[in-house]
């Protein structure tokens, strides 16, 4: 935590950050930009008005909590990530504090963001008080997706697959549904619209001619639907579902995953839900550009050629790719493995 002076109520500022995570949390998880929360406190500690940022176009959490007052002279803002610096679709919210009066801002964590960056500097220039890394594992946490987008220049990758228990994701003869029961594949529906985009290789698209919407129980579009994305140089078919989806699609006409991810962080893709057969997951991985995996185990034993991953990059023991579970759920009769590669993995 690094301050221009030191905080006079350490824990009252840090309740006041993790209810400004809270509210970071009603925005959209999916889109360009990240989730924010706001509350503006009182001298005496009272939150005296709340704000989040609502998705693209909207005022950010910032300005959000300001239009709730008509005077905010010599407030502290609690903020969990730090003022945005620049003007885009709304103004730079560092210059919007000054201006309603604002004394002293706290914020979790520094914009990665070079385009908005800067804003404590130039809250700082202003004669406003500064507290900067308060909570800072939390918020980061809250926006790792977005984060690691930002640093990384790319989408943050998350691969699913669903197999037995013995790691086979279909039957001898190739006949794979339904592997899992219907909350798991609920389940997955629901992780698609937590995604910008999903993608799928094009043997796939030619073997099982998806739809790759995210509906409801009752078969519903829910609100969001990623954008599909199919990887490899076979153009889809004009007859195919996809042509059809609700958000789009993109085609990215060739192999190459890095380039792909490249084009997809172009049009401000920051999540992206990989949904392909053995083929593109185990490409994905092989080629380190794995954030997450989702692995559903249904209680059932297949045997057989048909695994759910093929060559990873992995020929010994010493090469084998490690991960960091990081909660298992039960989703009916099965079971959700949520990991992610450890540091310094492949």
């Amino acid at each position: 935590m690094t301050s221009d002076s030191a905080p006079t109520d350490t824990a009252r500022v840090e309740s006041a950050m993790r209810r400004a995570l809270s509210l970071a949390t009603h925005g959209p998880a999916v889109g360009a930009n990240p989730q924010v929360g706001c509350v503006l406190l009182a001298p005496s500690g009272e939150i005296v008005a709340e704000g989040w940022h609502r998705g693209a176009g909207s005022d950010h959490a910032e300005v959000d909590a300001l239009a709730q007052l008509p005077d905010a002279r010599g407030l502290t803002a609690v903020v969990t990530l730090e003022p945005c610096n620049h003007t885009g679709r709304t103004g730079p919210c560092a210059q919007a504090l000054i201006e309603a009066g604002v004394a002293r801002v706290v914020y979790a964590i520094d914009d990665p963001n070079p385009v908005a960056g800067g804003g404590a500097d130039r809250l700082r220039a202003a004669g406003v008080e500064v507290l900067g890394g308060v909570l800072a594992d939390e918020a980061a946490e809250l926006l790792l997706p977005w984060l690691t987008s930002m640093r990384l220049g790319r989408p943050w990758v998350t691969v699913k697959w669903a197999s037995s228990l013995d790691g086979r994701a279909a039957a001898a003869d190739g006949s794979s549904q339904w592997i899992t029961g219907t909350a798991s594949r609920q389940h997955v529906h629901e992780q698609r619209a937590a995604h910008d985009a999903i993608a799928v290789g094009t043997g796939t698209v030619l073997a099982d001619d998806p739809s790759l919407t995210a509906r409801g129980d009752g078969g519903e579009l829910l609100p969001h639907q990623p954008v599909p994305v199919v990887f490899g140089a076979t153009p889809v078919p004009e007859t195919a579902r996809l042509r059809q989806h609700p958000a789009g699609l993109i085609e990215l006409a060739h192999r190459d995953l890095a380039a792909g991810l490249a084009e997809l962080d172009a049009r401000e893709i920051r999540r992206l839900f990989v949904e392909g057969g053995p083929t593109l997951a185990s490409a994905f991985i092989r080629a380190g550009l794995v954030d997450e995996v989702l692995i559903y185990l249904a209680p059932m034993l297949l045997g057989g050629p048909r695994t759910a991953l093929d060559d990873v990059g992995v020929t010994t023991m010493s090469e084998a790719l490690g991960l960091s579970i990081r909660r298992i759920d039960t989703l009916g009769n099965d079971l959700l493995v949520v990991a992610r590669p450890t540091a310094g993995g492949h």
